[in-house]
């Protein structure tokens, strides 16, 4: 067996050191370095090769654990059958879904018509209140008998809450009328007074026309002020 070129030299180093001690010299040192590195050399060769193996085996790992998981994502994304009794609940809870919406939508109409009346109707209290109490304010004897500014206001709660303008509708020979009563103050201590007023809706137009407004003054000396009197014309 053919021994390598360092190996010999190590052998043939160490039997002449055995033969004498004082023979042994410096390259032989350097001879036996020279075959712990091939040793060395030798035994890195498996881990290199181990080394370069290792990968592959980790990523036809990876592999596997990725195709299992796409098989149970598979498996999951598979939804089962619905029966007809399922099918039928989720259309009754559907139906009972527009159902409250159409409700919602109701309510909410009805509401904005209810506040579109009350407001903006030339047909309503609140409109007809409005526009008999502007009268009432740019009145000279009533500026003079209660004072500026002048403010109206409806019935009196027991609580002390001034609720809405009393009204009362009627129909009189197929026309439509109405009649009001609210009261006013001014900046004149203790002084109050009683406004009524009666409309009548104008059949070619449709819209409420004022046929009197009367102030009553409540506190001495009682008087009534006439702010508007259309009833002769009528």
């Amino acid at each position: 067996m053919m021994l390598p070129r360092c190996l010999r030299r190590a052998v043939l180093c160490s039997s002449r050191a055995l033969g004498s001690p004082r023979s042994l010299t410096v390259p032989c040192y350097r001879n036996l370095s020279c075959l712990l590195l091939s040793q060395q050399r030798a035994l890195a060769v498996p881990t290199s090769r181990f080394c370069a193996e290792r990968p592959i085996s980790t990523g036809s790992a990876l592999l596997q654990v990725k195709d299992k998981r796409v098989s149970v994502q598979s498996r999951g994304d598979g939804a089962s059958p619905q029966t007809a009794s399922h099918k039928v609940k989720e259309a009754g809870r559907d139906f009972t879904y527009f159902i409250v919406v159409l409700i919602g939508i109701g309510v909410t109409g009805g509401l904005f018509y209810v506040v579109f009346e009350e407001l903006f109707s030339s047909s309503s209290p609140s409109k007809i209140y409005g526009e008999a109490l502007e009268k009432c304010r740019s009145h000279p004897e009533v500026i003079g008998a209660f004072g500026e500014p002048i403010k109206g206001y409806g019935e009196t709660t027991r609580r002390g809450r001034r609720q809405h303008v009393s009204h009362m509708e009627y129909v009189k020979d197929g026309i439509k009328c109405m009649r009001l009563k609210f009261y006013i103050e001014g900046l004149e201590p203790r002084k109050q007074g009683t406004v009524h007023t009666e409309v009548k809706e104008n059949p070619e137009s449709g819209k409420y026309e004022f046929q009197y407004i009367f102030v009553e003054i409540d506190t001495y000396p009682r008087r009534t002020i006439v702010i508007e009197d259309n009833r002769r014309q009528s």
